[in-house]
């Protein structure tokens, strides 16, 4: 099989607060911090953050705006990024113990079988859990 010619590298969201960014998709969704890089002339600071290399593995840039003062207009036109995971209740209660909301609680999405959930991130990004054993 020939490689593809294109490959989703990352999804990027624009961060009021990096390290409280930083530590949910760390310490609550499991991912690694990759890379961060300061941009003095801009005043910007880049975190990418995912569950493997960037060489192979697609993940999530987190921009921070140092002069940002209110929070982002999130718009209408975003969705959410989509995570696998086993085991969505229990998940999902860790989650929501340790501050997370969790907007819309595990169960199966509309006209499916598969069980789903719903997290926002610090800045109000949606993240889908999608239960891998209940996939159809």
């Amino acid at each position: 099989m020939s490689e593809p010619k294109f490959r989703v590298m990352h999804t990027m969201v624009r961060v009021k607060d990096l390290n409280r960014s930083i530590d949910f998709y760390t310490r609550l969704l499991g991912m690694e911090l990759l890379r961060k890089m300061d941009f003095p002339e801009g005043k910007f600071t880049l975190a990418f953050v995912g569950y493997g290399p960037e060489d192979s593995q697609a993940v999530v840039e987190l921009t921070h705006n140092w002069d940002q003062e209110t929070p982002y207009d999130l718009g209408t036109g975003y969705g959410h990024i989509a995570l696998g995971v086993r085991n969505i209740y229990s998940i999902c209660e860790e989650l929501e113990a340790s501050g997370a909301r969790i907007p819309r609680p595990p169960g199966p999405m509309k006209h499916g079988t598969t069980v789903i959930a719903f997290v926002e991130d610090p800045d109000g990004y949606k993240i889908e859990l999608i239960d891998l054993d209940t996939m159809s």
